[in-house]
């Protein structure tokens, strides 16, 4: 069986297979981000994957998704456009 090798925050280096991992692309990019729970302490990592990581993981048959980022919706431009409208220092909202 492959074994991937990784690193924990917490506990330094760990050793996991492809069904320990998963993978999240964005549809335009070839990198993304690939998860992993810590099989010592348990620990949920996220961590980046650029293009050649990405590659490798997929050969190794990590599983992969496609996410998609949320649309902005038109009650939340509504609420934008109130918020700026009564705003008397519209930068102020760029704070939250």
């Amino acid at each position: 069986m492959t074994t991937i090798k990784t690193t924990c925050s917490q506990c330094g280096d760990v050793e996991l297979t492809p069904d320990d991992l998963a993978l999240e692309l964005e549809p335009s990019e070839e990198s993304g981000v690939y998860r992993f729970s810590c099989p010592t302490c348990g620990l949920i990592e996220r961590r980046p994957a650029n293009a050649r990581v990405v590659s490798v993981l997929l050969a190794t048959g990590v599983a992969y998704e496609v996410v998609r980022p949320d649309p902005i919706t038109e009650g939340e431009i509504d609420r934008f456009v109130t918020a700026l409208n009564s705003e008397i220092d519209p930068f102020r909202l760029l704070a939250n």
